[in-house]
């Protein structure tokens, strides 16, 4: 483990703390609580686990895969099935190794939600992290309704050393995406990253405007690599995946960025909306600087929730 990752499985670790108190406490609790795996101490590992933010389908797959598992190997000691449990929980937060493809390809990274999860302060880390492992990064700001996104954006465009197209109030988005594509063509570059609005007056529009940036972006650049990342708040919990909903209706979502999971008790929500959406969390915030994002790593975050040592 680098220097940095161990600086952020720390940071992550802490972050965790209360969704620890949350979840980790009452599991631990059964676990010494019950002398015998019967119906009712699934149940109440099963309660834990929902009313932990992990959702009803996460937990059910979860426990399903326990009860398979304590059958098979004929475990009578409800202690002998915690680290089966947590290895269940990590599964289920497996990202494939192809949910990174983007990085190495010519992509279009579409970066999407609501005002306020800190979806343009993710865009700026992630083109920071992009032109570190050397690739030619464009920013298209085209959240061309918030008066401070686009000199938001700007900074952290400089911070990046990477070049920025658009953030001009008030144009209009869908030709700010028609520019920055027809630009990374011209430019070659490797990833354009496009920042898009969170609001507009009202939900019909906003849907309106993502459809018509996608159709844009299938015209012009019909060969690039495609993501549509949504990036959603971690203490909003069940909140965040009614907001997944929403979107994942207008736009072919690809993968989720987690941000502020630094003092949430709500960090289950991390299990619940990648089994309830099918979409993997690809990256996890826990702070301000570029390095407090990182990419998602299942063994990782148990790992940090049930503060397991890393070696």
């Amino acid at each position: 483990m680098g220097e940095e990752k161990r600086g952020f499985f720390a940071r992550l670790k802490a972050g965790l703390a209360k969704t620890r108190e949350n979840i980790v406490r009452g599991i631990d609790a059964v676990f010494s609580g019950f002398s015998a795996i019967d119906d009712d101490f699934y149940e109440e590992l099963e309660e834990i686990l929902i009313m932990g933010d992990i959702g009803v389908n996460a937990t059910t797959a979860i426990i399903g895969r326990l009860k398979n598992q304590v059958r098979e190997l004929h475990i009578k000691e409800p202690s002998e099935c915690k680290q089966l449990l947590i290895d269940g929980i990590k599964e289920q937060m497996r990202v494939d190794e192809t949910a990174y493809d983007f990085e190495k390809e010519q992509s279009v990274i579409m970066v999407i939600g609501v005002n306020g999860v800190g979806k343009t302060t993710s865009v700026g880390k992630l083109a920071g992290k992009l032109k570190e492992n050397g690739r030619n990064v464009l920013i298209a700001a085209a959240d061309t309704f918030r008066a401070a996104a686009g000199d938001q954006l700007a900074e952290w465009a400089r911070r990046a050393d990477v070049p920025m197209i658009g953030g001009i109030e008030g144009a209009d988005p869908a030709s700010v995406v028609y520019d920055a594509v027809n630009a990374a063509k011209a430019r070659h570059v490797d990833v354009l990253l496009v920042d898009t609005a969170g609001r507009l007056h009202n939900k019909k529009n906003l849907m309106e405007e993502l459809r018509k940036m996608n159709r844009i972006i299938d015209k012009e650049y019909p060969n690039a690599h495609r993501e549509n990342l949504i990036v959603l708040d971690g203490t909003t919990g069940q909140n965040a995946l009614v907001q997944a909903k929403e979107f994942g209706q207008v736009a072919d979502l690809t993968g989720i960025i987690l941000t502020k999971m630094d003092g949430t008790a709500k960090g289950g929500i991390a299990v619940a909306i990648q089994s309830e959406l099918n979409v993997p969390v690809k990256y996890i915030g826990v702070g301000e600087t570029i390095e407090d994002l990182q990419k998602f790593n299942s063994d990782e975050f148990v790992n940090a929730l049930f503060d397991i040592r890393e070696e």
